[in-house]
């Protein structure tokens, strides 16, 4: 097996971030499994979250590849398009966010961190738009000179996945594995990563996807991809989960996307005034609800450890 050691990456921030216990929340659901956070909200690089752990290994390829310009989409309030923005002022490389959605008359939250950033913004209609609005500035970019490298939406392929292979050997030196990881999945690149990383380090923890906007087939499908490339890459493919194993729940989704429901906001609630942990509409506070609601459901044993990995999106509370 290829060593992980031997991926290039460019670190943004440095590694452990803390694994707290969540007592005050246990105490509020009436006890339960022990249950234990993984600060990735507390990465202090571009107010954090899990997109700096997948853009460091993605960023280092577009350095080695010569690139200028760091070029991805995202939704208006993308946490990823405000850290690849980031990424690439501290690189002294420039960016192209291609954003879906109307162009706000005044930035706030993520929108406004990227135009402090320095990113280029182009505005399209719809996620439907996305791949057309890339090829078409990619042309462009080159035509002009530009050197841009393409960043898919989360950071969420093979390369990047390897940075959350990376974040559980970071926790298994913090502490013994966890029964369960629950986190929030969208784009599915930590899915993947978590997923590939417990069964690379060899440890039988179950990680458990929530669902922030796809349908759970969608997701693990994608999940199930960019594992096999994690394999390819690592060349670790008979050490790699069956399909099976990949879990993503879709039932927490609510509305939509980024629409708050009753359950997300008691979860922000609890976690805010118990343990002082801020989490977000979109990703995070939807997880958390779906964790409250599998401690109350009794899904876990008392003995259980149970872990939320907290993947960030703070920001996107002053939108």
């Amino acid at each position: 097996m290829i060593q992980l050691t031997s991926i290039p990456r460019v670190a943004f921030f440095d590694a452990p971030t803390p694994v707290e216990e969540m007592t005050r929340l246990r105490a509020a659901l009436g006890g339960g499994p022990r249950l234990l956070v993984k600060r990735d909200d507390a990465i202090p690089f571009a107010f954090g979250g899990n997109k700096a752990r997948k853009l460091e290994p993605v960023v280092a390829a577009a350095l080695e590849a010569d690139a200028d310009t760091l070029l991805t989409v995202g939704g208006l309030q993308s946490n990823h398009a405000r850290v690849t923005a980031a990424a690439a002022a501290r690189c002294g490389l420039r960016c192209h966010l291609i954003i879906n959605g109307a162009k706000p008359e005044r930035p706030t939250a993520n929108a406004l961190l990227d135009q402090l950033l320095g990113a280029d913004i182009e505005y399209i209609a719809t996620r439907d738009d996305r791949s057309a609005a890339t090829r078409a500035t990619m042309d462009r970019l080159r035509a002009a000179g530009r050197r841009p490298y393409e960043i898919p939406l989360g950071a969420s392929n093979s390369l990047g996945a390897c940075g959350f292979v990376r974040a559980v050997g970071e926790l298994l030196e913090q502490i013994p594995a966890p029964d369960v990881i629950v986190h929030a999945s969208s784009s599915a690149g930590t899915q993947a990563g978590l997923v590939a990383g417990c069964a690379i380090h060899g440890v039988a923890t179950r990680v458990v996807g929530v669902s922030a906007d796809d349908p759970a087939p969608s997701i693990a499908a994608r999940v199930r991809e960019i594992v096999s490339g994690i394999g390819l890459m690592l060349e670790a493919g008979d050490g790699l989960p069956a399909a099976d194993s990949v879990v993503v729940d879709d039932s927490f989704v609510g509305g939509g996307y980024g629409v708050p429901t009753a359950a997300s906001e008691e979860a922000q609630r609890l976690a805010a005034r118990g343990d002082v942990l801020f989490v977000d509409h979109t990703y995070t506070a939807k997880a958390l609800a779906a964790l409250i609601a599998y401690v109350r459901a009794g899904r876990f044993d008392d003995e259980e450890t149970v872990l939320f990995w907290h993947t960030g999106g703070q920001v996107g509370l002053f939108a």
